[in-house]
């Protein structure tokens, strides 16, 4: 009886180390500014774990900050999430300023490495100028009257208030400090991660992952009104990857590759209008283009640097079509490098651009710009002095393989063509008529038309 009885022990025991080391922990890694992209990484993330029974979600975050849309969907799905969620500041070095400090409060369990930081919560208006949080409050006048302020200043005092309701009440749902929270917004006040422990604004400092995860061994905590009791000893990590739609968001989300694909598309149609049936600068220009408006969608942009930067556009190719002696180039270089400037001078930390690269970028763009309009012209105004009459007897290059209709190149142009016989691709062949903007071919060695000069 006593030997069934440990064998049945041994059986439980068993069973139970079984299924804790089946448990699993998903990994997410926000790194950079909070944006669109990180938030459907998260929210996917959160979603991915909930899906496949894990036990826990860990956010291991490093942030100078971000947009507040993005980080109220992360927030949300936190809080709404059927598996515990911890957020963890790491690495070494590592800091959660701003939003992360936002996301940092909102986890059932908020964990920092030693040598990390977070605070300077103070929301920043993305149009107009910022105040200070003494300029935010009503102003008092001499008699001690409240005096109202200006609608600027009053849409800035709603801000901030909202955002201390906010952040004071994802502190206090954790039982955490909710006065430094407010100090955090109020006057971006900041802590290391052993100051933050000591005031109970984080519940846990960890070396590393392991570290914390240990720590994590069999703590309860509450969420969603159940008490639930996380077993981290035995279990599976799963680092979540995003998909390929939230890798191509995160590339282009990015002000500097805004801006280059900008400037391609915009340089591929101009080719396309000026040199037409090239098709491939086309397609490139369109999809460049669409792919910068999308990323404009979820980036912080002031509209009138985006018209400066068309009227420098505008300047540059002026310069190309009537040459001032730079005047008009110089100008349209100022107006971009400006432009792009201010397009993206939002203040908001991870969405800025480096002027550095906006100069260079500025200065090869408008050379290449002024260069290609120039041979453009010069390759128009040749066909403009020749004339229809050279064009017909003109040797030109097949394009492609075709019978009855294809493409040619012809004096650095692209050309329709029409034969009444078969042509290969790379055959030289002579233009005998021309209508419109159809070339009429034959092969050179049947026209006769060689012959035909030779001898006058």
């Amino acid at each position: 009886m006593r030997l069934i009885s440990l064998i049945a022990v041994g059986i439980l025991v068993f069973a139970s180390t079984s299924v804790r080391a089946d448990g699993k922990i998903v990994v997410l890694n926000v790194n950079g500014a909070i944006g669109v992209a990180k938030a459907e990484y998260v929210l996917s993330g959160i979603e991915h774990a909930e899906s496949t029974g894990a036990e826990l979600v860990v956010i291991e975050i490093d942030t100078p900050g971000g947009l507040m849309a993005p980080m109220r969907d992360i927030i949300q799905a936190i809080l709404g999430s059927r598996v515990p969620v911890t957020v963890y500041v790491t690495p070494a070095g590592a800091r959660a300023d701003s939003a992360g400090t936002y996301i940092l409060l909102a986890g059932h369990i908020a964990a920092m490495t030693p040598t990390t930081h977070l605070g300077a919560a103070t929301p920043v208006p993305l149009i107009g100028g910022e105040a200070s949080p003494e300029e935010v409050g009503d102003d008092e006048s001499e008699d001690g009257e409240q005096e109202t302020t200006a609608p600027g200043g009053a849409m800035e005092r709603k801000v901030l208030n909202d955002a201390i309701a906010y952040i004071r009440s994802l502190a206090e749902r954790h039982g955490r400090n909710a006065d430094w929270a407010e100090k955090a917004v109020r006057d971006a006040a900041t802590l290391t991660a052993r100051e933050a422990l000591e005031q109970n604004v984080v519940d846990y400092l960890a070396e590393n992952r392991a570290d914390l995860l240990r720590q994590l061994d069999g703590v309860e905590i509450e969420i969603n009104s159940d008490t639930l009791t996380l077993a981290t000893k035995n279990f599976v990590i799963e680092e979540y990857e995003p998909n390929w739609r939230i890798k191509i968001l995160s590339a282009i989300a990015n002000p500097e590759t805004v801006l280059l694909l900008g400037l391609i598309g915009l340089y591929g149609l101009m080719y396309e209008g000026w040199n037409p049936g090239a098709i491939v600068p086309g397609v490139v220009g369109v999809i460049c283009l669409l792919l910068a408006a999308y990323a404009l969608q979820v980036l912080p942009v002031n509209y009138a640097g985006l018209a400066l930067i068309i009227v420098g556009v505008a300047l540059m190719t002026a310069e190309a079509f009537a040459p001032s002696f730079g005047a008009l180039g110089l100008g349209g270089v100022a107006a971009f490098v400006f432009g792009a400037i201010m397009m993206f001078d939002s203040g908001i930390p991870g969405f800025g651009i480096s002027i550095t690269f906006v100069v260079a970028v500025a200065a090869v763009f408008a050379l290449l710009l002024i260069w290609l309009i120039s041979y453009l012209l010069k390759l128009r105004k040749r066909g403009a002095v020749s004339g229809k009459d050279s064009i017909i007897g003109g040797t030109a290059t097949a394009m492609q393989d075709f019978t009855d209709d294809g493409m040619v190149w012809l004096e650095g142009e692209a050309w329709k063509a029409h034969s009444p016989v078969a042509i290969e691709k790379d055959q030289h062949i002579i233009v005998v008529a021309i209508d419109g903007l159809t070339l009429t071919v034959e092969p050179l060695a049947e026209s006769g038309i060689d012959e035909a000069r030779q001898g006058t």
